[in-house]
C-alpha cells in the first residue's frame, strides 16, 4: 500500500460538509492498494446549461480525488498537500447518472505528487481523463 494513513471510504465521507466536494455529493467508494475511487452524481448541480456534465464539475471530482490521495500519502503532522496544476480532457458527454473517478499515482516524490484520474460514466466508458500535480509543503505552524 502507498498510503501513510489508512482511511476507509466511510471515514473519508465523514469529513466536514462545508466544501465543494460535499456540495456536489462526491462520495468515496474504495481505497485500494494504490488507487482511490469516488463517485459524483450528474444532475442539476453538475450540469452546464446544455444539460450535460459541466467540465468544471469533472475537474472538481479529479482534484478532490488527487488532493485527498496526496493527503493520505503524507505525514499530515509535518506536511500539507496543495494543488499546483490540473488539466482535463473531456472525451464524451454525460447527461445523467453517476460518474466514477479512479485516481492512481504517476509520481510520488518528496515535493510533488502527480495523479492520473480517469472518470467513467455508468456504462463504464471513459468521459474524462485528468492529471493533477500536487505540491507537498512543510506544514505551517
Amino acid at each position: 500500500m502507498i498510503w501513510f494513513t489508512n482511511f476507509t471510504p466511510e471515514m473519508l465521507n465523514d469529513r466536514p460538509k462545508n466544501h465543494m466536494g460535499a456540495f456536489l455529493d462526491i462520495q468515496f467508494t474504495q481505497v485500494a492498494e494504490d488507487t482511490l475511487t469516488a463517485t459524483m452524481p450528474v444532475d442539476e448541480r453538475t450540469h452546464q446549461p446544455a444539460g450535460i456534465l459541466h467540465g468544471g464539475a469533472s475537474v472538481v471530482l479529479a482534484e478532490t480525488l488527487g488532493s485527498i490521495a496526496s493527503f493520505m500519502v503524507i505525514d499530515p503532522d509535518k506536511y500539507q498537500a496543495v494543488g499546483l496544476e490540473i488539466n482535463a480532457n473531456h472525451l464524451r458527454p454525460v447527461k445523467s447518472g453517476l460518474v466514477t473517478g479512479i485516481c492512481k499515482p504517476l509520481h510520488i516524490g518528496a515535493k510533488t505528487h502527480v495523479w492520473e484520474i480517469k472518470i467513467y460514466n455508468d456504462k463504464g466508458k471513459m468521459n474524462c481523463v485528468s492529471r493533477l500535480t500536487v505540491a507537498i509543503l512543510n506544514k505551517m505552524v
